[in-house]
């Protein structure tokens, strides 16, 4: 009798995990995308170079798990886990990170997500629909590299979307723990007693989007302490952000630009900027898209600007699969020596002109 009791507990403890189970789901996904690019002026002997680059070609690769149960009365957990590497070595990417594009846990319901853990902040959704090229090897990416990479450690945040108006915010306890290289880790753990202000970060966004145009606001303020990178070694230190984009289809053309106003308070001193962007897309065929970008980064009180000009063309072989084919200028002001290639190098004042091909697998 009693193995008959244990045999019946079994499976109705089986049946129940089951019924909780078919509640759920989790979803396998992923991008693999590689290209082979030329660059000239890599250096400051005026060398060119050909690689295989690393960070992205058309967008960075990655593979990522993301989940939801419906807990019943509208109200649903989610997750997210999700791994950056490059395709070229299969290094993991964001400094050697597991999961370091996400990992997050939260609840969704009628007034929007609360998520839990590293996660995209708002610099990161700003840009979405107005940025043509997105995080491409040559696009805006290479004048900032931090807004492929607005990722906050440690944070809490929110994002709903209300008919066309989304709003949205995160507050990082420790923006950054890593110190491990990359424009992802900037060694700043925070979460220190005594101070409150030591690596925490603040985003906020509006957005208006009825899908044919819209307009988004932000506002990015990141706190340094001791340790952190790029001159933020205090927390009276800061980085801060302000975006303002839109962008309008008119017909199949698509046309989106925007501003970002940066203002640094470091170890180093005070640098103010502006980087402007403008860009479109036009598919050429149902397969085939022609999209193209300028942008310009003014330093405030400094001869040492650079802008950006690009141009791509992708061949879309199915739903999953593209190949693609883009040119790019950066031409550099005084000193500037901001790569056409995202993460590249180019020697200090110099113009580099670069062609690049590659291939993007989704999954």
């Amino acid at each position: 009798m009693r193995k008959i009791n244990a045999i019946t507990m079994a499976l109705l403890g089986t049946c129940a995990c089951s019924t909780a189970y078919a509640q759920g789901s989790v979803t396998l996904y992923g991008v693999l995308d590689s290209s082979l690019a030329y660059t000239t002026n890599a250096n400051a002997a005026g060398d060119s170079v050909t690689k295989m680059p690393t960070l992205t070609g058309s967008l960075p690769s990655r593979f990522g798990f993301k989940g939801v149960e419906d807990l019943g009365g509208g109200l649903q957990a989610i997750f997210a886990l999700e791994s950056g590497f490059g395709v070229d070595t299969g290094v993991a990417g964001q400094g050697g990170r597991l999961f370091g594009r996400q990992s997050w846990v939260g609840l969704k319901g009628r007034y929007g997500s609360v998520m839990l853990g590293r996660q995209m902040n708002m610099s990161f959704w700003a840009t979405q629909k107005s940025d043509i090229m997105g995080p491409a090897l040559f696009s805006i990416s290479s004048l900032d590299l931090y807004l492929p990479n607005a990722r906050s450690d440690n944070a809490i945040g929110y994002l709903g979307t209300f008919s066309d108006v989304t709003v949205g915010a995160t507050y990082s306890l420790g923006r950054d723990a890593s110190a491990a290289g990359g424009p992802a880790a900037t060694g700043c753990a925070g979460e220190v007693a005594g101070n409150a202000k030591a690596c925490r970060q603040i985003t906020a966004l509006l957005g208006y989007d009825t899908g044919r145009d819209g307009a988004t606001a932000s506002y990015d303020i990141m706190y340094g302490n001791a340790g952190a990178a790029n001159g933020l070694t205090s927390s009276r230190h800061f980085d801060r952000r302000v975006i303002a984009s839109a962008y309008a289809m008119f017909d199949q053309l698509k046309i989106g630009g925007g501003i970002i106003d940066r203002t640094i308070r470091a170890a180093g001193g005070a640098v103010d900027s502006q980087l402007l962007y403008v860009g479109a897309a036009w598919p050429l065929a149902p397969a085939l898209v022609l999209d193209g970008q300028v942008a310009k980064l003014a330093v405030k009180d400094s001869p040492n600007d650079a802008t950006l000009a690009t141009a791509r063309l992708t061949y879309h072989l199915s739903k999953r699969t593209a190949i693609y084919g883009a040119i790019g200028r950066m031409d550099n002001d005084g000193a500037a020596a901001v790569a056409l290639d995202a993460g590249g190098t180019v020697g200090a004042g110099r113009t580099q002109n670069g062609v690049m091909a590659g291939v993007r697998h989704f999954f």
